[in-house]
């Protein structure tokens, strides 16, 4: 069966509107003339305020050379991808995707350049969070071993010195052995701290914005100077099941962070919102709870933001390294994930928690 010329571009237009995928049709001077519906979704802006901007604006290249790279593409003929350049989006924010770029060259018109745009932020996420929570298992289960091997040693130095406290004559000598028995309490603490609760969560029906209020008053009493306590609730979030203390631990531990890094002219912000069909790790859930803790401090350095969440690594002078770790550990207790986004001027911690009740 011939499809007769007349009726193929309604067939075409139908499909390019159909696709998933985000296409975009420049003409030789790079000036947009047609997308489909997939590229407003992508950018998140209706048509008429697309068509007419240029690919330079839409199409960053790695290094700024947007429009060279597009221009040699079109003169050479030859097409090419780039993966995993940003875009920016109505609201500023970014979106990352893979951009394949293909001149077309026709008889009877102008050269144009064909794109396509293909989002992978989601599934970029997705193995982000996978080796996130694989990494912070390996190292929990590391220092649970390590801890459980010092702490034995521990218990019988302390009993010793204890022993030997008592059989000595001058109390003068007695300081020696006090010093041995408090450093022994110490490490001990110390260890408990990092190997966490060893009971299981006791769960219970309650609201995140009571648990967030709570520990923005513990801020406010702790910096009275500031920095400036923000908050973006959604009310419609309903309750759900958590260990009440265990979540309020470790939303203190990163608001503390947040509240050090602002200072006392910086802001803090306690944003909450749910998201629906959200990948947690390898799980999909219908409703998931989003609480965001931002400042506009200094930021992570670059060097330790892939282990920050790791124990005994810290982006502030004096810290012990092991906030992050132990708030990771009590969010995942909870089905949960906490992430971090930082840059020079704002660090936000996003923490995801199921609102199901599924799971133990």
């Amino acid at each position: 069966m011939t499809i007769q010329p007349t009726v193929r571009p309604a067939i075409e237009r139908m499909i390019l509107d159909h696709l998933n995928t985000a296409v975009m049709l420049f003409d030789k001077d790079l000036t947009l003339q047609y997308l489909n519906p997939a590229t407003e979704i992508l950018f998140e802006v209706s048509s008429r305020h697309l068509i007419g901007q240029t690919a330079g604006v839409l199409l960053p290249c790695p290094g700024n050379h947007a429009l060279e790279r597009l221009t040699a593409a079109l003169n050479s003929r030859h097409p090419f991808t780039e993966r995993e350049i940003n875009i920016t989006v109505a609201d500023g924010r970014t979106k990352t995707v893979n951009c394949t770029v293909l001149p077309l060259h026709h008889d009877d018109a102008g050269d144009e350049l064909l794109v396509e745009l293909y989002q992978v932020d989601r599934q970029l996420r997705i193995t982000r969070e996978e080796q996130l929570l694989t990494q912070h298992q390996a190292a929990q289960a590391l220092i649970k071993g390590l801890a459980h091997e010092i702490k034995n040693p521990l218990g019988g130095l302390r009993g010793a010195a204890q022993l030997l406290e008592q059989e000595l004559p001058d109390p003068a000598l007695r300081e020696y052995t006090r010093i041995i028995i408090e450093e022994a309490d110490r490490l001990q603490a110390l260890m408990n701290r990092m190997i966490g609760p060893n009971r299981m969560p006791r769960r219970g029906m309650l609201n995140i914005h009571d648990v967030i209020e709570h520990v923005r008053g513990l801020l406010l009493a702790e910096f009275p100077r500031g920095p400036v306590m923000l908050r973006d609730y959604d009310p419609s979030i309903p309750d759900f099941m958590a260990d009440q203390d265990r979540l309020i631990q470790a939303f203190l531990n990163l608001a503390r962070n947040a509240a050090a890094a602002a200072g006392l002219d910086g802001c803090v912000e306690f944003r909450t919102r749910v998201l629906r069909q959200f990948t947690i790790g390898n799980r999909r859930h219908r409703l998931v709870l989003l609480t965001q803790m931002r400042d506009n401090g200094p930021g992570i350095p670059e060097e330790i933001r892939d282990q920050i969440f790791f124990p005994m690594v810290s982006g502030r002078q004096g810290g012990t390294g092991l906030g992050l770790s132990i708030a990771q550990e009590l969010i995942n207790q909870h089905g949960g994930l906490i992430e971090c986004e930082s840059c020079p001027g704002e660090t936000t911690f996003c923490v995801y928690l199921p609102l199901e009740c599924d799971h133990e």
